[in-house]
């Protein structure tokens, strides 16, 4: 059996007693024995990244930079074996699994541009002789937890960033997909990052834990369920940590009746249904405005998804392929009866769907619910699986509450040829990230990413220069060069500029 160990110093390491299964979604055996760290474990990783850091840190920005273009052009020439790494642990089909990582290749590639961003700010003559200038300084070393459905992307989003500015990074991926960050460690290594600048920690909460309390992490970016994302960022800011914590979702699509309906549907499918609807910016609540709006719409949605095909990983026909493990499975099977008893129209039922030669694979079909209502738990909660619901709306007002109302607030989207609506709705819906005719509006890695309300905890977003100032802190430096001349008292009163 396969074991897959931490990497410390650079180096594979790890001899806890404690193990945890990693699966092949696609038939549901077990690959290989994930070792899960210590307390002793990320003291030795803490180590390494203490004595490592003030070096890299000293280590001008155009020098680091030129490691991120080599960490670049490793990932891009082994695209296929990253992907195909990916799939067998994640279950996502080969297509969805490249997207994962040229989306974080895509901050990588706005990290290659870090000697820029991190110019400071310069005043000359702000007072008599006074000249005042701030610079951007890493934090020290830093860390990152983050979750199952894009163990590329947001490894990338978060590492890329704080190693580009300076810091060391301790990186706590998934137990359920961990081999990809394991291998991103070694592409790094290879492109000349130095020993103990990026350390892979596996583990569970045990680890999550020691993280959040280790008084040398100076910050952590999590990304995860909401109630998970609630907890660190509490426990994180009681250790006096910098944290951001990105939590759950329920994105919206809101559909007028001008929209382009045959668009609607295809974006819909993809989005809906994509990486087996596990992603936190897929589209899993669809608004039609109007009854004749959702009629249409519904008659164009079943057939739509009655043509998704459903397939291994490696499928190069299939759209979307397995969830991740046997418990995701039964839980999203258990919302979908959960729908049907809180008297939501089941228009297709994606339970107990197998594939012939994999039928202990974790695949779940495509589902439809129609006639949903915001009082529905099934509604309020994420389920993060393949199921649509179809929530009517009367008008845009009320199409624009919904979304506005909800607990999670991470992204929407609106569907229309009406710029006055769209102009609207993107000015008043309180949620984070808008889509217009956009249904995954996933930012592009100049700017950040985050949602609101419980979508997410703290106040700073990832990657772009959001991501750059949570990974560094800022000291501003006021000078005066003596002439000789100082003359009376006036060291005794408060300095002004005048």
């Amino acid at each position: 059996m396969r074991i897959i160990d931490h990497v410390i110093s650079g180096h594979s390491a790890g001899d806890g007693g404690r193990t945890s299964d990693v699966f092949d979604p696609n038939n549901g055996t077990v690959q290989a024995q994930l070792r899960l760290g210590t307390q002793a474990d990320l003291d030795a990783a803490m180590a390494a990244a203490l004595a490592a850091q003030p070096a890299w840190a000293a280590t001008n920005p155009q020098r680091r930079a030129r490691v991120m273009f080599a960490f670049k052009t490793l990932v891009e020439q082994n695209m296929d074996e990253l992907a195909h790494l990916l799939s067998s642990e994640h279950g996502k089909v080969i297509a969805d699994s490249k997207g994962d990582i040229q989306r974080g290749l895509e901050v990588i590639e706005f990290a290659c541009g870090i000697p820029h961003v991190l110019k400071g700010e310069y005043t000359q003559g702000a007072g008599p002789g006074i000249d005042v200038y701030s610079m951007r300084q890493p934090l020290g070393v830093v860390a990152g937890i983050t979750p199952f459905n894009f163990p590329a992307m947001i490894p990338m989003w978060m590492f890329g960033v704080a190693i580009a500015c300076g810091n060391a990074f301790i990186l706590k991926p998934s137990e359920r997909d961990p081999s990809v960050p394991v291998r991103l460690a070694e592409l790094m290594r290879e492109a000349g990052l130095p020993d103990g600048v990026l350390q892979v920690v596996h583990g569970d909460k045990e680890m999550v834990d020691a993280i959040l309390d280790h008084p040398e992490i100076r910050a952590v970016s999590f990304v995860g369920s909401s109630d998970i994302a609630h907890y660190v960022y509490r426990r994180g800011v009681e250790a006096g940590k910098r944290v951001q914590a990105m939590g759950g979702a329920k994105n919206h699509g809101i559909v007028m009746p001008d929209a382009d309906l045959d668009q609607v549907v295809n974006d819909l499918a993809g989005a809906a249904f994509g990486s087996a609807g596990e992603r936190c910016m897929a589209l899993p609540v669809v608004v039609p405005v109007g009854e004749a709006t959702a009629i249409a719409l519904r008659e164009k949605l079943i057939p739509a998804i009655d043509a998704l095909r459903v397939g291994v990983s490696t499928d190069a026909d299939a759209h979307y392929g397995p969830v991740v493990t046997a418990a995701h499975k039964a839980k999203i099977e258990s919302y979908i009866q959960m729908g049907v008893d809180e008297g939501a129209e089941l228009v297709v039922d994606g339970r107990g769907f197998t594939l012939q030669g994999h039928e202990q694979g974790f695949f779940v079909g495509p589902t439809l619910f129609d006639r949903v209502t915001p009082q529905m738990r099934s509604y309020q909660e994420e389920i993060f699986g393949p199921v649509l619901q179809m929530v009517r709306a009367d008008s845009f007002e009320d199409a624009l509450r919904l979304p506005s109302d909800h607990q999670y607030g991470n992204g929407v989207a609106i569907f229309t040829r009406n710029g006055h609506a769209a102009r609207e709705f993107a000015a008043r819906v309180n949620v984070g990230m808008v889509g217009i005719n956009v249904p995954i509006p996933v930012p592009v890695a100049y700017h950040t990413f985050g949602g609101w309300k419980r979508s997410a905890f703290g106040d700073t977003n990832q990657h772009g220069m959001e991501g750059v100032k949570f990974f560094t802190k800022v000291k501003t430096v006021t000078q005066r060069w003596p002439d000789g001349g100082a003359t009376g008292d006036s060291a005794f009163v408060i300095p002004t500029m005048g």
